[in-house]
């Protein structure tokens, strides 16, 4: 993934969900309604989600320094991981107290045709945005599921933009049909079942966001397809015969750490070494380019 990290979904996902919680908090204003409320609170959420990511990329984009000598890289981790912590509190937890008190105390709805103009408009807006991320995404995650991309991603802004507007349209879909179902039953309990609904919903994705950027933060290794590649291309069979042992971490989702013990042919000299070396690196950095740092430690290979 480009250093960029999907700014462009970030950038729809933002503006989108801008507009969109001034129109459901005018909504709620106007109808009383407990999901329209729940679902202004999920979209300044996302919103700031998105000024998160934003937020980390260019933290992450600061030059190394004698305090972090790998750089900043995983910022990008860091602002993802607060972004599920945001979705869980602002989101889920907001949402589920709304649901419960409307659940106790239900309250009439007023005008509620106006909130599913709004929730409908939303709908659309929020599709544009998930388009865009599935478009943006779609390059990245290759022959694999949408789960398996979101699962073994190491760039974090895309998967999280994903969920978020997964989590976004199925939480207005819920809206939509706890208001519909007080329109037609008259029972406005139905708007607060609604409002519940949302906030587990939030809650799910916000704990599955927490498991993944948890994972990155502490630092994750080579893909499998990675790995391959990397144990392919370290050893040519000639001045390099085997690989001893290999160690991988990512820096960043652009930025990977390769430490690796190869063993060389007998009878070398130190030209043929470093040339060997040298030319290992070059091979590992065509075939993984976010393989930037590579450590390796010449050895000669003994049976034990």
């Amino acid at each position: 993934m480009s250093a960029g990290g999907g700014k462009k979904a970030i950038l729809a996902a933002l503006t989108a969900n801008a507009g969109i919680a001034v129109a459901k908090f005018v909504g709620a204003f106007i109808t009383g309604s407990a999901s329209m409320m729940a679902e202004g609170v999920h979209s300044v959420a996302d919103t700031s989600n998105q000024g998160l990511l934003l937020f980390g990329q260019r933290a992450a984009a600061k030059d190394a320094d004698e305090l972090h000598q790998f750089g900043y890289g995983r910022n990008r981790y860091f602002y993802s991981f607060v972004v599920a912590l945001v979705l869980f509190t602002l989101g889920s937890v907001f949402a589920i107290y709304k649901g419960i008190h409307k659940i106790q105390q239900p309250e009439e709805l007023s005008q509620p045709i106006v909130a599913v103009v709004i929730l409908v408009i939303a709908i659309g807006l929020e599709t544009y945005s998930f388009l865009t991320a599935v478009r943006e995404s779609r390059p990245l995650k290759g022959n694999a599921s949408w789960w398996q991309f979101i699962r073994n991603s190491r760039s974090p802004e895309l998967p999280v933009v994903l969920l978020e507007d997964t989590g976004a349209l199925i939480g207005l879909v819920l809206a939509l049909g706890g208001v519909g179902l007080t329109m037609v039953t008259d029972d406005p309990i139905f708007d607060g079942i609604g409002t519940l609904s949302i906030g587990i919903l939030l809650g799910v994705i916000a704990i599955v966001l927490i498991i993944e950027m948890k994972s990155l933060l502490i630092g994750e290794g080579a893909t499998p397809e990675q790995g391959r590649a990397i144990r392919e291309n370290l050893v040519d069979g000639t001045k390099i015969t085997s690989l001893i042992h290999l160690k991988t971490q990512y820096l960043g989702p652009d930025e990977m750490l390769v430490a690796a013990k190869v063993a060389l042919a007998p009878n070398l000299d130190v030209a043929d070494v470093a040339e060997a070396i040298d030319a290992a690196e070059m091979r590992v950095r065509a075939a993984v380019p976010t393989a930037r740092l590579i450590y390796l430690e010449p050895d000669l290979y003994r049976v034990k």
